[in-house]
């Protein structure tokens, strides 16, 4: 079975379980950030507890004091919402340009000790967080969506992103233009004359 065909089925199976599942049991508990035999949880409730109240507890407080890294500010990233709407962005996620942006994220975040299945969990969390909040996105209500207890950050590969983007739009502009410079190249044809 293609690949493709094999990740199809796995996100179908996937929703099917996640059709039929509570709310609460598929939300991430842990983000896991790892590098080599490095590891590190940071539970999904801190991150949230720090978006609803600008506070910072448990390792995310010594995370962010490190990193000097005012909570509060971090806080507002993570509840900011982006109103988009479901139908549109499920349709999005099955098209070409949607797999290549879903892969280039499911580089750096995906289920702990299941990379390949990174994109559909993926397009699961995003789907399951537009279906629970009508339409708004946002960094807590995408972990409270995501199918899977634990959800690993490879530091090396979001070190090399970072690296490559200073600021935020800059981070868009580079998950936005990789994968259409990997469509390019394999989708050119000749452009059909106008009517």
């Amino acid at each position: 079975m293609p690949t493709s065909k094999r990740q199809r089925l796995t996100a179908a199976v996937l929703s099917l379980g996640l059709i039929g599942s509570s709310p609460a049991a598929i939300a991430a508990e842990n983000v896991v950030f790892v590098t080599g035999a490095f590891r590190r949880s940071i539970a999904v409730t801190d991150l949230e507890y720090l978006a609803e109240t600008g506070k910072a507890r448990g390792l995310i407080a010594d995370v962010l004091l490190i990193a000097k890294q005012k909570p509060e500010e971090v806080g507002k990233l993570l509840k900011a919402e982006l109103s988009i709407p479901l139908l549109l962005t499920s349709r999005l996620l099955s098209t070409r340009l949607g797999e290549a942006l879903l892969a280039r994220i499911a580089q750096i975040i995906y289920p702990l000790y299941a990379k390949r299945s990174g994109i559909p969990a993926l397009r699961a969390g995003v789907i399951n967080a537009l279906v629970a909040t009508d339409g708004k996105l946002s960094a807590i209500s995408f972990l409270k969506a995501y199918p899977v207890d634990e959800m690993e950050v490879s530091i090396p590969a979001l070190l090399a992103v970072l690296q490559k983007a200073k600021s935020v739009s800059e981070l868009i502009q580079f998950f936005m233009e990789s994968p259409l410079d990997g469509l390019r190249g394999s989708s050119e044809r000749p452009a059909k004359p106008a009517p």
